[in-house]
């Protein structure tokens, strides 16, 4: 993941789904518990070395969590945002290595119950994107 995080880190920074959650994009964990937000994570990673080629396949999730008082329109624009940038994207990666592939492998949301936000309700919408993400050396 340290050669996948600063591409995707710069991919996100000024989109569309960053301007969505006013900046509020982290990995692993959030700073704090403002709403909306992204957060994104390795979930897995597999050795991709085949014909003596060095690389990975890791399973990322993209976590997206809007206040349900927000309305459905906060949380479905999030997700198109993400979708739009994320799909199949073109990332510059360090260390001589070459992306080889970004895809999606799905998506699943879900409403959540949480200690007392911002606005007095407790309800969370909460949408999770996985992206799988293949990077070979150059």
């Amino acid at each position: 993941m340290n050669i996948l995080r600063p591409a995707i880190d710069a991919h996100l920074l000024n989109s569309a789904i960053y301007n969505d959650v006013q900046g509020r994009c982290y990995y692993q964990s959030a700073h704090n518990n403002d709403l909306p937000r992204v957060v994104y994570s390795r979930i897995s990673g597999v050795p991709d070395n085949v014909f003596a080629k060095n690389g990975e396949t890791v399973l990322i999730q993209f976590d997206l969590f809007s206040a349900q008082s927000a309305g459905p329109q906060e949380i479905l624009t999030m997700e198109t945002d993400l979708i739009n940038l994320m799909d199949d994207c073109v990332l510059t990666l360090s260390g001589g290595k070459l992306l080889v592939g970004f895809q999606r492998q799905g998506t699943v949301s879900m409403e959540e119950d949480a200690s007392p936000l911002q606005d007095g309700s407790s309800i969370i919408s909460h949408t999770c994107i996985d992206y799988e993400a293949t990077y070979q050396s150059a």
